[in-house]
């Protein structure tokens, strides 16, 4: 419940003010003294609170990641009318360095990913029986999230049946204190990253229990696993995955697509989201989707004829899911509740990929891919297919039911399609390390096409 994620902010608040004398000389944050901030079990757990409300902030998992994606991945299925110069870049697949929403994003995750470190490595203050455990899972879920969104975004893709040498980025598993001034590193590979990321991800999966409040769970782990597989293209692991998620989590798919949208509280689809209230949390999706009767900016990004063409069935509910915004041009509904929580995965993206992974791979596991995507589609009012399906009618699926999520980007490098009429490893489909990381790690290469 969020009631339980305000207790533990008023908990960080708490623990900062106890390191205050009592002549109130309060120190910044940034300064209390880190032996004192890992030193018991509250204060990790209270740090751990802290890693969530950092990993939903808007320039991380709050919006601008799941944006970035999508308007790097866009061919002309929206358009971009926002004053803010970095989206625009990414639509025109002409970054800079000095990209803000760049910068901000790698700085976030490294925090985020530091803060992570810095719990693991204090992991023996925690002695209560079986809360250890569960922090360390939910802290390595956390850590392998934030190194796959820089190992997607910042560098070429990974490509199944190849030792994938090529640089990712900057492979950090201590803590430091001070994050604004991170050790030097040179990059990691593609293979070590990912193999970092499933390396968390099953320790999670293990110490998670099955359910978790609004926390990250055993199944959140699980559901993040299937993803990651899938971006490898190891499709039977990522059927696997998924098809686990189906049977054992306990989620159900939301009785329409809109109740799947704008939940002030998780719905039964949700497996993990990050929570959004009138006083905590960020929604950036808001900002640049929503109207500003709906919390946005008016409509920033607009959704084009190209995009409606997509849908063959008229009746689809998910070509209709849209209204007009306040100059004219149709916006997605999907983001009308600036205060609604930020969803991470939800139980449609398993049927997804248990279907991909069931077509690739010949099998049936749980179900026939056409079972699994008429589950989608009957919910939305689309007629039901007959099959046979091939990859690409789960593909196009899955730009029907996850629009606007943060999918297209990576859905089109790992099927080796064309964004844009760019190949999909080009250099300008990846972003540049930030010139602050370029300028303090002198260990760090820049990526092709941003200079030295």
């Amino acid at each position: 419940m969020k009631k339980i994620y305000n207790y533990y902010i008023l908990l960080i608040i708490a623990i900062g003010l106890s390191s205050c004398d009592d002549n109130l000389e309060i120190n910044p944050r940034q300064s209390i003294d880190g032996s004192l901030a890992l030193a018991t079990e509250a204060n990790i757990q209270a740090l751990l609170i802290g890693i969530y409300e950092d990993s939903g902030q808007s320039v991380a998992f709050g919006g601008d990641i799941q944006i970035t994606n999508e308007l790097l991945g866009n061919s002309d299925q929206v358009s971009w009318f926002g004053t803010f110069v970095a989206p625009r870049q990414f639509i025109r697949k002409s970054i800079l360095v000095d990209n803000s929403f760049v910068g901000d994003t790698w700085a976030k995750n490294y925090e985020v990913i530091n803060q992570a470190n810095l719990i693991l490595d204090n992991l023996d203050v925690v002695t209560s029986s079986g809360v250890k455990n569960r922090i360390e899972g939910e802290t390595k879920y956390l850590r392998a999230l934030n190194y796959f969104s820089l190992i997607t975004l910042w560098a070429l893709p990974y490509e199944a049946g190849v030792s994938n040498t090529q640089p990712g980025v900057p492979l950090r598993l201590i803590g430091y204190e001070d994050y604004r001034t991170p050790l030097p590193a040179s990059r990691a590979s593609v293979e070590e990253i990912y193999a970092q990321i499933l390396a968390d991800l099953e320790d999670a999966y293990s110490n998670l229990p099955s359910s978790n409040d609004i926390f990250a769970s055993k199944y959140a782990a699980q559901a993040l696993r299937a993803r990651v597989y899938l971006q490898m293209q190891n499709y039977a692991a990522a059927r696997d995955a998924a098809h686990d998620v189906i049977e054992n989590s306990g989620a159900e798919l939301t009785e329409t697509f809109a109740d799947a949208f704008n939940n002030d509280a998780n719905s039964s689809e949700d497996l993990f989201a990050f929570q959004v209230t009138n006083q905590t949390g960020d929604n950036d999706l808001i900002t640049f989707y929503a109207s500003q009767d709906n919390g946005g900016r008016g409509g920033d990004i607009t959704l084009n004829p190209e995009y409606f063409a997509l849908f063959p069935d008229a009746d689809d509910e998910r070509s209709s899911f849209t209204y007009i915004g306040d100059f004219g041009d149709d916006l997605t509904a999907k983001y009308t509740n600036q205060f609604a929580n930020v969803v991470i995965s939800r139980l449609a993206e398993m049927y997804l990929i248990r279907a991909e992974g069931n077509i690739i791979e010949n099998t049936t596991v749980g179900a026939t891919p056409v079972e699994d995507i008429n589950k989608l589609r009957v919910r939305a009012n689309a007629d039901p297919v007959a099959g046979p399906l091939t990859q690409a009618d789960i593909l196009l699926e899955r730009q029907l039911e996850l629009a606007f999520e943060g999918f297209l980007l990576q859905d089109l490098k790992r099927t080796q399609s064309a964004v844009d009429d760019l190949p999909y490893d080009s250099p300008r489909l990846v972003l540049p390390i930030p010139q602050n990381e370029m300028d303090t790690n002198n260990l760090i290469e820049q990526n092709p096409g941003y200079g030295s």
